[in-house]
C-alpha cells in the first residue's frame, strides 16, 4: 500500500546541469545536482570559487535556466515556466540578498524596500507602512529618509534584507551576504537571518565563509559542480 503521508520536499533538484561557452570551452558550471530541501530549512552552501554555489542560487531563484535537468518549487517545475511564470515567482516567492546590496542610490532607504511592491501593484499607503515595519523589523525605523550613500554597510544590508522581505516571499536566496562586511557586522546580518529562519522562511545562502555558514542549520560544499558534501 502507498502510505497517504509522503510529503515532497519544497525544494527537489533533479541532475541539475548548467554548462556555459566561453570561448571554445564548455564549462560545467553545475554538473548533475541533486538536492531536495525541506521547506523552513536554513541552509548554507559553499565551497571553491566556481564550484557552482551562484549558479545553483541562481537557478533556484529564477535568475536562470538549466541546461539540463529540473527543479521543483512547492510542486512547480521551474523549467516549465515561461518568462512572465518566472517573473511573478520571483516577485511573489523568492526575495533575494547580494553581496554588492543593490540598492538605488538615488531612493531613500524606505523608497528602496517600497520598490518592489510597487511591481506587485500593492497601493501606496500599504506599501509605505509595511515599508515602514520592515525598515523597523531591521532596526533601521530612524534611517528611513536615508540614501545609500548616508548608510553603513551593515546598514546597507539590512535595507537590502527589509526589501527582500517586502513581498512576504517563502524563500530567502542570499548570495555572501556578509563578503562586503566585517565580521561583527556579518555576524549581526546573520542573526536577522537566523531570526527569519526561526519564524519558519525557508533560507539559503552562499558563502566562502565557514564563520558565516556557521550560523545555518544544514550545509552542503559543492566542487566542480557537484554536491560532495551534505550535512
Amino acid at each position: 500500500m502507498v502510505s497517504m503521508n509522503h510529503r515532497e520536499p519544497f525544494i527537489r533538484a533533479e541532475n541539475l546541469r548548467r554548462y556555459f561557452l566561453m570561448g571554445h570551452e564548455v564549462v560545467h558550471a553545475l554538473d548533475g545536482v541533486n538536492l531536495t530541501v525541506e521547506k523552513g530549512e536554513f541552509l548554507g552552501v559553499t565551497g571553491p570559487s566556481g564550484s557552482g554555489k551562484s549558479t545553483l542560487l541562481h537557478l533556484l531563484g529564477g535568475l536562470d535556466r538549466a541546461t539540463e535537468g529540473h527543479i521543483w518549487v512547492d510542486g512547480r517545475d521551474l523549467s516549465a515556466m515561461d518568462e512572465n511564470d518566472l517573473a511573478a515567482y520571483r516577485r511573489k516567492e523568492v526575495g533575494f540578498v547580494f553581496q554588492s546590496f543593490f540598492l538605488i542610490p538615488t531612493m531613500t532607504a524606505l523608497q528602496n524596500v517600497e520598490f518592489p511592491m510597487f511591481f506587485a501593484r500593492i497601493p501606496p499607503a500599504q506599501r509605505r507602512e509595511r515599508a515602514l515595519h520592515l525598515l523597523e523589523r531591521v532596526g533601521l525605523a530612524d534611517r528611513r529618509n536615508h540614501r545609500p550613500t548616508e548608510l553603513s554597510g551593515g546598514e546597507q544590508q539590512r535595507v537590502a534584507i527589509a526589501r527582500a522581505l517586502a513581498n512576504d516571499p517563502a524563500m530567502i536566496l542570499a548570495d555572501e551576504p556578509t563578503g562586503n562586511l566585517d565580521s561583527r557586522t556579518g555576524a549581526e546580518v546573520m542573526s536577522l537571518l537566523q531570526e527569519l529562519n526561526a519564524e519558519g522562511r525557508t533560507i539559503i545562502i552562499v558563502s566562502h565563509d565557514p564563520a558565516m555558514i556557521a550560523y545555518t542549520r544544514r550545509r552542503i560544499r559543492l566542487l566542480d559542480g557537484q554536491i560532495v558534501g551534505d550535512e
